[in-house]
């Protein structure tokens, strides 16, 4: 049981680490630090959306319109902390 839960905390981490380097590209490219159109970062940056745009699709139907402001990045860091937290609490249950 413990290998079960050392993969579901290593998949939070990689899905924690995809989220914030999404975060943080999507703030390069508004910024102009990067540059969409370069191949590298086009293709980064296509592939880091492409992978998170149904998640965030879903959490974004629960969310009132923000303007130019997207919180649905936000509140999936947050229900991964969630989880972390619930996960790292009831361990000892399971084992």
């Amino acid at each position: 049981m413990t290998s079960l839960y050392q993969i579901l905390m290593l998949l939070l981490d990689i899905a924690q680490f995809i989220i914030l380097a999404h975060i943080i590209m999507s703030w390069l490219i508004n910024f102009q630090v990067l540059n969409a159109r370069q191949p590298l970062v086009g293709q980064i940056w296509g592939g880091l959306s492409a992978m998170l745009e149904p998640v965030y699709s879903r959490v974004r139907r629960f969310l009132p319109q923000m303007g130019g402001l997207d919180l649905a990045p936000l509140i999936v860091l947050i229900a991964i902390y969630a989880i972390r937290i619930v996960l790292q609490n009831n361990v000892a249950a399971f084992l």
